[in-house]
Parts: structure tokens; C-alpha cells; sequence
């Protein structure tokens, strides 16, 4: 397995009710190429991640209508994609839908903790497209048992081909999932829904020594 290969795969894959980044076009936001380029923006982020040696995982549930569904990009929105390719050195995200920069809480929160961290983890998703509402592409659903099969068979693939030891997973939903896959799995609250404190708290339990000192602006947030 390799980036091309495994971005080419999940780019198969057609739902109902589902946005996939890597094939479908938002007639609403997206440049014409919009596909093409999410495709390229998680190529070259799995690539890098590849090149790195990262063996952990943080693992959310889906992509967002204001995050991943522009980005292809997991629990990163737009206005943190220039941290992207800070962060992991090789990658080079590129905005990709016409307009102003959109932001997403749970991003920011996420992104606030993986700009102190000398080894950033592969962000990834249970189910790693967007599921709407019936008609309702700006909207956000879980997925069913269903559309989660469909690719169950691909994160296993990712995990296998990434060496991945360590699942922290952000949310329950996360981190029942992440049981199957035979590695350390970790569990912090998802940041929404009034969960920022509590997913603050859990990160300093798992990383709170190995958080970058320097930045003062954002340790001030933990």
C-alpha cells in the first residue's frame, strides 16, 4: 500500500446521503477541481506521515461540513492549513473551495495541541467522508453500521501499512471503534458539545510533559 493507491481507494467509494471529499464536487463552495486537489492535499499529508515514522493516531468519528469536507483533510479546517505544512514537514494543503476561510471549533481545539507536539499524530476519522442529512449537504449525521463497513476494510489497511501502535481516540464513538484494532487505544472527550474542558484535561494527562514549553500562547490554553 502506498498514498496514491490508498487515496485512489477511498476516492471509489459512492453513497447516498454521504460527501465524499475525494470524488464528489460542492456545487455550493468547491473550485472546479476540488476533488483532485483534496485527493493531492491527503496524499501528500499521508506521505508525509509515511516519511516520519508516526506510529499514533488520533481518531475522531467524521468529517465536518466546515472542516474535512472542504479539506479532505481530518479534524483540520481551513484556516490551519498553513500549521499543516509546519506541522508535517513534506505535506503542502491547499484551500480548495472559492470564498472566505472557514473555521471549526473542534479544529482549533485540536490544532492548539498539535502545534506543541515535536512528533504530531496521524489525524484520521472512523468514518473518513462527510454524512449529511437527506438533502442537506451542510449538515452534520453519524454514520450508520452500514457505510461504516464499507470502509472498515480501508482503515484496516491504513493501519497495517502505517505501523500504527496507538489509537488516542477523541470521543466514544472513536473509541469503540478503535478496539478492533488490536494496538493501544487511549480515550479523551470530543471538545464539542461542552467537552473542551474535559478534552483539555485528557491531553495533558497524556501528553502534558512533552508539551513545547516555548509556545506560550497556546500552553496558556492547557
Amino acid at each position: 500500500m502506498n498514498a496514491g493507491l490508498f487515496v485512489d481507494a477511498l476516492a471509489t467509494i459512492r453513497l447516498d446521503g454521504v460527501f465524499n471529499p475525494y470524488a464528489n464536487h460542492c456545487e455550493i463552495f468547491d473550485l472546479p477541481n476540488a476533488a483532485e486537489l483534496r485527493r493531492s492535499n491527503l496524499i501528500g499529508y499521508l506521505q508525509a506521515i509515511e516519511d516520519s515514522g508516526v506510529d499514533t493516531i488520533w481518531m475522531g468519528r467524521d468529517l465536518g461540513y466546515r472542516g474535512g469536507r472542504r479539506t479532505g483533510l481530518a479534524l483540520t479546517d481551513e484556516s490551519h492549513l498553513s500549521d499543516m505544512k509546519k506541522c508535517y514537514p513534506g505535506s503542502n494543503p491547499k484551500k480548495v473551495t472559492t470564498g472566505s476561510i472557514v473555521a471549526e471549533r473542534t479544529a482549533a481545539e485540536i490544532w492548539a495541541v498539535i502545534k506543541l507536539l515535536d512528533c504530531p499524530p496521524l489525524l484520521w476519522n472512523v468514518f473518513p467522508f462527510h454524512p449529511h442529512e437527506s438533502n442537506q449537504p451542510l449538515t452534520n449525521r453519524r454514520f450508520t453500521r452500514k457505510e461504516l463497513d464499507l470502509v472498515d476494510e480501508l482503515n484496516h489497511e491504513l493501519i497495517s501499512w502505517l505501523g500504527i501502535r496507538r489509537i488516542i481516540s477523541i470521543g466514544q464513538d472513536a473509541a469503540k471503534y478503535a478496539s478492533n484494532f488490536g494496538v493501544d487505544v487511549e480515550t479523551v472527550r470530543h471538545p464539542s458539545y461542552g467537552g473542551v474542558r474535559d478534552f483539555r484535561e485528557g491531553i495533558k494527562r497524556l501528553y502534558g510533559g512533552i508539551l513545547r514549553s516555548e509556545c506560550t500562547n497556546q500552553v496558556a490554553l492547557f
